[in-house]
């Protein structure tokens, strides 16, 4: 009887094991996706999952699992303790500009929750972080397991933007997979109005939702683009993350290829049309 019990011990243990390994993400490489920088005068990684194939697809596997600033894709986790928190009521709150000269023109004047986001206001959004403060935020980014963010009372409102904080494109999308189907401990409604801010396009074929970043260090840019595509009824989800191919200034060209290399990305797994 010993002898049997340990058999069928061994055999669950071993089927197990066989299950964890199949359900484990695999990993495709996609040399195909440098082409796509090259042409942008970019370079970096994009990684894209996709939540039916259990895959991710990217050209450089160690640059996406690599800690970076977030710079303002942290507006998505701090959306959503702003409103947990009830510092944002709701989409329509509004931020009274004080008539200061901003670095963006667009942040010069009242901007809503919703607009704010999408204009990506920073001094809105250090509003937030001042009155959510350190002991709320760190309580709820470790709810939220958005860790390796650091800060403290004299960086409550720049941490993402300038310091030691760090998040991968993996980790991204991990957040994002949670946030997307109701794996966070937030509320319904929180979840419904950030992800109706988040919304940038929608058309016949697929919508796309997400969040541009930029951050510079030493002269050195580095832009973010983080989301997801919903096409029919599938969804996939990706990180993106550049950076200039020579040591130069930020320019309109470099904020429109995160976006523009993105979607040539999944036109090239033929995620889109």
């Amino acid at each position: 009887m010993k002898r049997i019990a340990v058999f069928w011990i061994l055999l669950m243990s071993l089927t197990m094991t066989c299950q964890t390994k199949n359900s484990q993400d695999k990993e495709t490489l996609v040399p195909e996706f440098n082409k796509i920088l090259d042409s942008l005068k970019v370079k970096g990684s994009i990684l894209i999952y996709s939540f039916t194939d259990k895959t991710y697809y990217s050209n450089d596997f160690s640059w996406a699992k690599t800690g970076i600033i977030p710079a303002s894709t942290f507006k998505i986790p701090n959306s959503i303790i702003a409103l947990e928190t009830g510092v944002i009521k709701n989409e329509s709150d509004v931020f009274k500009w004080n008539g200061e000269k901003r670095w963006n023109k667009k942040w010069e004047q009242d901007l809503t929750f919703k607009d704010a986001f999408q204009v990506s206001c920073v001094p809105c959004y250090q509003e937030i972080a001042r009155k959510i403060g350190v002991e709320r935020m760190k309580n709820y980014l470790n709810k939220l397991n958005y860790k390796e963010m650091v800060f403290d009372n004299t960086t409550i409102d720049v941490f993402w933007l300038d310091g030691k904080s760090k998040i991968s494109q993996t980790q991204q999308i991990q957040f994002l997979k949670k946030f997307y189907f109701s794996e966070l401990p937030i509320s319904k409604r929180t979840e419904s109005i950030v992800k109706s801010i988040m919304l940038i396009e929608k058309t016949d074929e697929y919508t796309l939702s997400g969040k541009t970043g930029l951050s510079a260090k030493n002269d050195l840019y580095n832009g973010w683009f983080v989301g997801y595509f919903e096409v029919k009824n599938k969804v996939y989800f990706f990180a993106t993350n550049l950076e200039p191919m020579k040591k130069e200034a930020a320019n309109e060209d470099f904020y429109s290829a995160r976006i523009n290399a993105t979607k040539q990305a999944f036109k090239n797994l033929n995620f889109l049309k």
